[in-house]
Parts: C-alpha cells; structure tokens; sequence
C-alpha cells in the first residue's frame, strides 16, 4: 500500500433543518490508502451508510452535507479531485469510472424487468458511448464470469438469480469500468454464512487482480477481522477508534469496540460467554452530553459525560487511533 486514494477531512451531515435536525456525522476523518481494504463497524445508526452516500454525493433529502471536504487522489501525481465541489455533470463522469458503490439490498437496487445484460450494458454505454455492441456484451459476459457467475445467465432477469447470485451481480456491475475505490454498504448482511464466505473469498481473489481500494461497510466485526487491512469503528456519528484489523480483535482500546467483538462467538480458540452491549444508541438529534457512548459504558469516569475525547492524529500506517478518556493519553 502507498498514498491515500480517498481523505475525508470534518465531514459533517445533519438530516433536516433547524433545532429538530439530527447530526448524523460529526467531523468524521478517514483515508483510505491505495491497495487498502478498509473495515467500518457499528451499530444500525452509528452513520456507516450516511459516510458512504455523502462521500459518493448520494445522500437523499432532507441529509445535507453541513462541513467538511472529500478529496479523491488519482494515480500518476494528478492534482487531488474535490468531491463535494463537482457539478452534476462531472459527478456523473467520476461515479463508477473512478469510484463505484455496492448497496445494500441488490433486489431492490437492480430493476426487475430488466435482464442482467441490460444493466451492465448500461453502464457501458453510459460511460464509453464508441464502445461497440458486440464489444459490451463480451465485457459484461467477462463481468459475469469474473465474479462466478456464467456467461449464459445475461438473459436473466433479477427475479430467476439467488440472493448471493444478485449480489455478485451488483459487485461485477461496480467493478465494469474498473475504478480505483469500490464503497461497499453491507453487501453481504442478507445472505447465509456460507453465502458470505464465497462472496468475500469472491472480493479477495478481485481485490488482488484488479487492484482497487475497498470501503466495507458492517455491523459484523466479525467479517472485517478476516476481510479488512484496517478497521474503524463508528458509534453516534463519529469515529471512535480505528486500527489494524489484528490490532482490534487482539486489543481493542475502546470499550464500544469490545462490546462488539464480544457480540459476536469467536470462531477459533476457546469458547467464550456471549455479552450483549447495554442499552441502545443514542438519538442523533439529542446526543447526550461528552462522550455519545458513556451511557451505556461500564468503565465510564467522570470526564466522560462532560466532554467529547478526541480522536487525535494518526502517526505512519499502522497507527491506532482512540477517542476515549480511558486511553486519553494513548490517543495519538
């Protein structure tokens, strides 16, 4: 891994206007290095899919993006691209030819009557219009194949492929113009184990021949700890601590990225008691006072619920982040 491909520097989010707006991102900072696979944990509600569709410019009214800058860093020394500065029309040439999104549900994101080749032809003719006919229907025959699925199945229409199958669908269509950052919003929470396994064994294998840089986004730590080179954990809106994925599941620092590894059974090693995280999270338009976790923090002090922690910096590749006053001096 060398540079980063994509920073986010402050980036905040409010959905809705006014007193009643709910703060759905508080100054989040990340970068995703180039080569990199980067994990983000939380709860439903911690602003994992928010992240993903402010950075890509995708968020629905009334989300509004209130702060901050997204800058994607192409290959060759090129000057950094402003996300949040592109009009429309620049919007439409960058999305999918540089960076493409996976979502979460793939019924409900590929049109039902509409065959399998359709939707990747339409990629194709969106973004490289003197390609020929003959030419596309190859390359999405190559899509298909490349993510496991066969060549004949182009004539299908959503309704006639398995759950994992549309899944891959959707991967093979975010990869059809090969872009640098591919941003995926929990693309395997509904299917099987079996079925998840397959399609991140699937990830792997394109990762390492394509080259592109990975946002996976879950809730399941699990996943992550196999899948990912790094991983952040979000939790009412904010980064609460990011570090290599070995590092997390060995040691993690924050108490809220404990509750969630002990969540989920180990599946190596001995067996463990399973422990539920207390409570539920907060309210996005009534945060509760210093840190958003102290109320449902067994090892909280007296500072916790007065003032927010800082993440802080982080200092070369491997650096661990944490904001939390436990760790307060540690937080670098």
């Amino acid at each position: 891994m060398t540079g980063p491909v994509l920073t986010i520097e402050s980036l905040n989010v409010h959905y809705g206007t006014g007193a009643g707006a709910a703060h759905a991102l508080r100054d989040v900072d990340l970068t995703l290095r180039r080569g990199e696979v980067l994990g983000l944990a939380g709860e439903s509600g911690s602003g994992k899919s928010t992240l993903a569709y402010a950075v890509t410019r995708l968020l629905a009214p009334p989300g509004v993006i209130t702060g901050g800058e997204v800058h994607y860093h192409p290959r060759g020394g090129a000057p950094a691209l402003d996300l949040l500065a592109m009009t429309p029309a620049e919007l439409r040439a960058f999305r999918w030819q540089e960076l493409s999104i996976v979502f979460q549900g793939a019924m409900n994101s590929l049109n039902p009557v509409h065959t399998v080749h359709s939707q990747l032809d339409d990629v194709l003719k969106a973004h490289r219009p003197g390609t020929a006919r003959a030419a596309r229907r190859a390359r999405a025959a190559e899509l298909l194949t490349l993510v496991g699925i066969s060549a004949d199945r182009l004539g299908s229409h959503p309704h006639q492929l398995s759950g994992g199958m549309r899944q891959r669908v959707m991967i093979a269509m975010a990869l059809a113009l090969e872009p640098e950052v591919v941003i995926m919003d929990e693309p395997t929470t509904a299917l099987d184990v079996v079925m998840q396994r397959q399609i991140l064994r699937q990830l792997v294998r394109l990762r390492r021949e394509l080259s592109f840089s990975v946002i996976f986004i879950t809730h399941d730590v699990s996943l992550l700890v196999e899948f990912s080179d790094r991983i952040a954990i979000m939790y009412g809106g904010r980064i609460v601590e990011e570090a290599g994925a070995a590092e997390i599941y060995r040691d993690p620092k924050h108490p809220y990225s404990e509750g969630l590894l002990r969540s989920f059974p180990a599946l190596r090693g001995e067996r463990r008691e399973l422990a539920g995280i207390p409570g539920a999270p907060p309210h996005l338009a009534a945060m509760p006072p210093g840190c958003a976790f102290h109320v449902r923090c067994g090892k909280a002090l007296a500072p916790c619920g007065e003032r927010v922690p800082e993440l802080g910096s982080p200092v070369g590749e491997g650096a661990r982040r944490v904001a939390c006053w436990l760790h307060a001096e540690a937080a670098v």
